[in-house]
């Protein structure tokens, strides 16, 4: 069985709006795709943020790599 959920006046006029524009069937699939697309953000906010941490992890010794390759280039900086 569902659970009530009480919505405001101007939530509830949002979402009319919304499913006519999207042309989605019911408000609780508005809810829904507004639901997935959260999701998807904390996600991907999640992935950056680890991303980071794994860049920042490596970052001294990808440097160290990058000083040995520059001394032995034979491409000449002036």
């Amino acid at each position: 069985m569902g659970k009530p959920l009480m919505i405001q006046e101007d939530d509830d006029r949002r979402i009319e709006r919304l499913k006519r524009r999207l042309g989605i069937g019911t408000k609780i699939d508005v809810v829904r795709a507004g639901m997935t697309l959260l999701e998807q953000d904390a996600l991907r906010r999640e992935r950056l943020e680890q991303w980071k941490r794994a860049a920042a992890r490596v970052a001294s010794g990808s440097a160290r790599v990058n000083a040995e390759f520059r001394a032995h280039s034979r491409l000449k900086r002036s």
